[in-house]
């Protein structure tokens, strides 16, 4: 897999491998045949883990040794549980008895591996990498819902960034939050990265004087984090379009990238987030977090299927390590596993 963003430079090239094509960058995924790096295994491991609740009552529909009309009927109650949602249930079902039927499946285990091959198809289209480097510097707005992580997941995202040697600068714009600048800045404190804050501020003036910062600076990446709010809130969602609105002002072309942190713990609420906050944003990327321990895990399903927002990166634990970027066939044979 390629890491989660490609960092684009005015370098020069380096010199091409033999036998690779000039301009072609260097597959950094496993073949399908080839076991994934000690890390990236030790990751899909919590992410079965964390996905067994959910997976558990779907695999449970497989034990039987009969396909029949009982073993859709109850596939469907439990993908419905999963928090799949209808539309996307319908649209599994149906695309699974057709592949029963091309492959003349006779097993239920058979038909379980057809349906994380049906899963994975869904969620293709969420999986996408995050890219830094089109634009210098790249300007990340993060929001969501308070409770979702949202801070956690800048720290987390901050350490990829700063591993992979992207300059990061943090813009402290939760200024309704009680300690989310403080939060914030133990994050720059733990990555070596800078954070532009201010006691009191206009959450749109800091974001300005962050990425004009950032400019200045020369900095690869701004990421700005907004404060935490239901789509319910009008007055705080307009909060949000203006920090978009100001920060356009700073830099013409951004932001450039704008994420959403959701609880995967809140199944069809979460889809409900995706939506108002894509309607009133344009959302670029989502941040899925809180899988390990989930029943609800299917509701990345129904985002697939109703509002298909990218998703950049999935987490299950607290730990730095705990938040990776999204591979469907990953996810769907977690789900099942």
């Amino acid at each position: 897999m390629f890491s989660f963003f490609r960092k684009k430079s005015p370098a020069p090239a380096p010199e091409q491998a033999p036998g690779q094509v000039p301009g072609q960058v260097p597959a950094q995924a496993p073949a399908t045949d080839v076991a994934p790096a000690p890390a990236r295994q030790g990751w899909l491991d919590k992410l079965r883990a964390g996905l067994r609740k959910t997976g558990g009552s779907i695999a449970t529909v497989f034990t039987g040794t009969r396909i029949d009309e009982d073993l859709y009927e109850e596939l469907e109650s439990a993908l419905l549980m999963a928090d799949s949602g209808v539309n996307a249930t319908q649209h599994l079902l149906a695309d699974l008895r057709r592949r029963v039927k091309d492959a003349k499946a006779t097993e239920p285990a058979a038909v379980k591996a057809l349906l994380a091959d049906a899963i994975a198809d869904l969620l293709a289209p969420l999986q996408k990498p995050l890219v830094i480097g089109e634009h210098k510097p790249t300007v990340i707005m993060v929001a969501g819902v308070n409770g979702a992580g949202k801070t956690t997941s800048i720290g987390k995202l901050t350490r990829h960034l700063a591993d992979e040697g992207a300059s990061v600068l943090l813009a402290a714009a939760d200024t309704f939050r009680a300690a989310a600048r403080e939060q914030l800045a133990v994050w720059a404190d733990r990555n070596t990265v800078e954070i532009v804050t201010q006691q009191g501020g206009d959450p749109a003036a800091v974001c300005f004087d962050a990425v004009s910062a950032g400019k200045a600076r020369g900095k690869d990446v701004v990421l700005v984090d907004t404060a935490g709010r239901l789509p319910t809130q009008l007055h705080l969602m307009e909060e949000l379009r203006k920090i978009q609105r100001v920060v356009a002002k700073a830099e013409p072309t951004a932001p450039h990238e704008v994420l959403l942190v959701i609880d995967g713990n809140t199944g069809q609420n979460a889809l409900a987030q995706v939506r108002a906050f894509d309607d009133a944003l344009k959302l670029t990327g989502l941040v899925i977090t809180k899988l390990d321990g989930t029943a609800k895990g299917g509701v990345l399903c129904a985002i697939a299927r109703e509002r298909p927002v990218p998703v950049y990166f999935i987490g299950v634990g607290e730990k730095l390590e705990d938040l990776e970027t999204f591979d469907a066939r990953e996810f769907a044979q977690a789900l099942l596993s």
